[in-house]
Formats: structure tokens, sequence, C-alpha cells
């Protein structure tokens, strides 16, 4: 998986490219480690195939992290086959989901 982070003052956005799964998600939780500073995360997954558990419970943790701080996660770029992941799972509920 390829990750890019871009930030913009207060505003990070990380980019996914390829699977977010179990061998992948400790690399994404490494890079969202100590965003102090950062209110607003964009996770932008236009470019991810796929999302496992592991993965969704990253994002979930840095959601949470996030706003415990008064900051926010969204998650934008959304295809169909990890459409279908969040709502199976109940995560389009919990997530901040922009198409």
């Amino acid at each position: 998986m390829k990750i890019n982070k871009t930030q913009n003052g207060a505003e990070l956005t990380v980019s996914l490219e390829g699977q977010l799964d179990t061998t992948t998600a400790p690399e994404l939780e490494s890079a969202l480690e100590g965003l102090g500073g950062v209110t607003s995360l964009v996770i932008d997954i236009t470019k991810l195939d796929y999302i496992s558990s592991a993965g969704l419970r990253v994002l979930l943790v840095a959601q949470k992290n996030l706003e415990k701080n008064g900051g926010s996660l969204t998650v934008v770029g959304v295809n169909e086959d990890v459409k279908e992941i969040f709502e199976v799972t109940g995560f389009d509920e919990i997530l901040n989901i922009k198409a």
C-alpha cells in the first residue's frame, strides 16, 4: 500500500493506494500517530482497492482520537467495493463519508 500525506495548516490529507488489510494497517497506524496540531484529517481512498476489519479499526481509532481533541475525520473518494464494505459493517453510519 502507498501512503501519501499532504498538510495544509491544520488539515492533513492522507491518500491511500492499494489494499488496507492486516498486513498494511500498521503502516497507516504509524503514519497517523502524533497528529499534533491537526484538527481536520481527510482520508482519500480513491485508489484503495480493499479494506479489511484491521483497516476499519485504524480509521475508527483515528476518528476517536481526533474527536477527543475537537477535530474531525472525513473519508473521501469511496469506490463501490469499499462502499459496500462500509455499508455491511455499519461504518457508513460511523464515519463521515463524502462522495
